[in-house]
């Protein structure tokens, strides 16, 4: 039988016992990292977006290697698909835009920014919702909710208020998600002493630092987990906000000091 097949005897004995290829192997293996990331994207994700996921998860491969082991499996991207996106309703503009894009602020509790993102778990979306004190880029308040009710941002404004007891009127700048549009937010609002601003309708630039936090959060933690359960994630995320970045991560807007040693150096000179 050797002879026939041309192959050398021992060659032929160590394919009886390991007949399938390291190459082989090796596409298994990929395989349920792609489906892993294809599910975890609510099956929504093509050969692109899992590349990157595998990616940063340290692997190498190519994009082409992964659409082969894709069709192999039969594994498409739902083009009906569509990412959690706010409440449909009418626009919000019962604000005007009071701070124009003018983010920086000379004193704490003088303006603040709020906006909502999303992180994926098995369990489903897990959404959060961020208060932020333009002065020293501090996350003063958040909540976080297996939907997008009302009390998401509201539990995080609430947050807000009861750490820096404001004694004076402050700007609150959000999006026009119907959230921030509610009456419950509005009465909140009023009566704790708020003035709400709102970004121009679909422009993100209007509230560009809410925007950089949760790119700077998507990139430095969540970006290099997929969590099992939404508890894991609220646990990971805690551990961001309030142990590393107020307490210990660099900001070149703050001249490389973290928010907390930046408010906490400004108390002493004001």
């Amino acid at each position: 039988m050797c002879r026939v097949l041309r192959v050398h005897r021992s060659g032929y004995y160590a394919w009886l016992k390991e007949p399938e290829s390291r190459r082989s192997k090796e596409d298994k293996r990929l395989t349920g990292l792609i489906r892993q990331s294809y599910e975890v994207s609510g099956c929504s994700y093509g050969s692109p977006r899992i590349t990157r996921d595998i990616r940063e998860l340290g692997e190498r491969c190519g994009e082409k290697r992964v659409a082969r082991l894709m069709r192999k499996e039969g594994l498409r991207a739902k083009t009906g698909y569509k990412r959690p996106r706010y409440k449909a309703g009418r626009p919000a503009a019962i604000a005007i835009n009071r701070l124009e894009q003018n983010f920086e602020a000379q004193m704490p509790d003088t303006a603040w920014v709020t906006d909502i993102t999303y992180i994926r778990t098995w369990e489903g979306w897990l959404y959060l919702a961020v208060v932020i004190d333009l002065y020293s880029r501090m996350v003063i308040g958040w909540s976080m909710k297996p939907s997008l009710a009302r009390e998401l941002v509201i539990d995080a404004l609430l947050m807000a208020v009861w750490r820096r007891k404001p004694k004076h009127k402050i700007i609150i700048h959000s999006d026009q998600g119907s959230q921030y549009g509610s009456d419950d937010w509005m009465r909140f609002c009023r009566e704790h002493n708020l003035e709400p601003s709102m970004s121009r309708r679909g422009n993100c630039y209007d509230n560009a630092v809410a925007e950089s936090f949760f790119s700077s959060l998507k990139k430095e933690r969540i970006g290099r987990h997929i969590y099992s359960t939404r508890k894991d994630a609220k646990s990971d995320i805690f551990d961001y906000i309030e142990m590393f970045y107020n307490r210990m991560r660099r900001h070149s807007y703050l001249g490389q000091v973290s928010p907390y040693d930046f408010e906490r150096a400004a108390c002493g000179n004001l």
